[in-house]
């Protein structure tokens, strides 16, 4: 069954993409989404988790989960490994900026310590 989630959104160079509809993916820590969950996204108008929603997006439906290991080094999935110079499309498609692997690695890094054995994550697209 098909679960609803609202995630926040706090990338800046990411919100408006999100909002306006050109930019449908982002990674997430954790194992939780399916294909078919619906996802909604929100800002806020103060403190992440102390203040109000400044905004909020229809819901839409996830097509493609993308189970991940993001490791210091760069992305393992299932039967791949890719060093972060490997993975400028996937930072393109999730409005890094500039859109390179290692934009994307600085990003990461800046939202969560990255161990050796690495961190579960997935990348989602709606």
């Amino acid at each position: 069954m098909a679960q609803k989630f609202n995630l926040p959104l706090t990338y800046a160079p990411k919100i408006s993409g999100v909002r306006e509809g050109w930019i449908r993916q982002t990674i997430r820590v954790g194992r939780k989404f399916r294909v078919g969950d619906l996802v909604s996204f929100h800002g806020w108008e103060g403190k992440p988790y102390r203040s109000k929603w400044s905004f909020r997006t229809p819901y839409v439906m996830l097509n493609d989960v993308i189970p991940i290991t993001i490791l210091p080094h760069g992305f393992a999935a299932p039967h791949e490994f890719r060093p972060w110079n490997l993975l400028d499309t996937i930072a393109r498609l999730d409005g890094i900026e500039p859109p390179t692997g290692e934009a994307l690695r600085a990003v990461l890094l800046g939202l969560n310590p990255i161990p050796d054995t690495g961190v579960e994550a997935q990348i989602i697209r709606w």
